[in-house]
């Protein structure tokens, strides 16, 4: 006997609709969405609107503009936009942190009398950039990390996965790119065969949900280090324009920004000083 599978037909978006829609991405998430990116905005939304019980666009988009509480606009940041992670990405980034940055800034606070030190993980996703930084960050200090006053605020829109970050539970794929002394170092096995990083790291890192369109950002201190990897590739030029200088304000001198491989600060007004791909330094 053939099963058949039934297939849900698409809801309809129409122009306006999709104008409303594209609008208000745009801004309060940042990200540029073209006339050409209309189906894949209906196929994405489709499943769950339906499931939500939304029975058409403008619907869903008022619902969008009621929600004070930004859960529903970190909901549609994970369905238009791809949470691919891994530890270590980008492996550059991590060496030039630690053969470069870290004892530059760290030379830089000692003259200063100083052992304040901050990292900003701005897209933090479920987890991995943070705790690579942080262990990146304790390997480099050795000893000596307890004698600093040094931590991560690690952020991101998506309560999602911001959740998966702060349970620090990956899989044996997940930690697969983790050198293994790193790994045994800084994680333990679950019983149900998943690998748990260490409460210490776990401890050094804040967590916090937050929307890099914010017009001002509401920090007390600036950082030493900034990722803000990965993220732009979403924008148009006057939106990562108006991010680059709300980072560079919060950038300490002598401090760097470090963006992803795919992202470029050209033609943009940019206050940083270029160092090499993907790193830029604040005088």
């Amino acid at each position: 006997m053939e099963v058949q599978t039934l297939s849900i037909p698409q809801m309809k978006m129409t122009d306006e609709e999709f104008l409303l829609m594209r609008n208000l991405i745009q801004s309060r998430l940042g990200i540029n969405l073209t006339e050409q990116k209309k189906g894949l905005l209906i196929t994405r939304l489709n499943k769950y609107m339906r499931t939500a019980g939304f029975e058409t666009f403008q619907q869903y988009i008022d619902h969008l503009h009621k929600d004070q509480t930004g859960v529903s606009l970190g909901e549609l940041a994970d369905m238009i936009s791809t949470n691919h992670t891994y530890f270590f990405r980008e492996s550059k980034h991590f060496e030039f942190l630690s053969s470069t940055a870290l004892p530059q800034i760290m030379t830089q606070l000692r003259a200063q009398k100083s052992l304040d030190f901050r990292m900003w993980c701005a897209a933090a996703s479920t987890g991995e950039e943070p705790y690579g930084l942080m262990i990146t960050l304790m390997e480099y200090l050795g000893s000596h990390y307890n004698s600093w006053d040094a931590g991560l605020l690690a952020t991101d829109i998506s309560r999602e996965a911001l959740n998966v970050a702060e349970s620090g539970i990956y899989d044996d794929q997940g930690v697969s790119k983790i050198p293994v002394g790193l790994r045994n170092k800084y994680f333990s096995k679950t019983q149900e065969g998943n690998w748990f990083i260490n409460n210490f790291v776990r401890s050094q890192i804040t967590y916090r949900r937050f929307n890099l369109m914010r017009p001002e950002f509401p920090f007390k201190k600036p950082f030493h280090i900034i990722f803000c990897r990965n993220v732009m590739i979403y924008f148009d030029l006057p939106t990562i324009e108006r991010l680059v200088n709300n980072l560079f304000q919060w950038t300490a001198p002598g401090g760097y920004l470090f963006v992803g491989f795919s992202e470029s600060l050209s033609g943009i007004h940019n206050p940083y000083r270029y160092v090499s791909p993907a790193i830029y330094q604040k005088p």
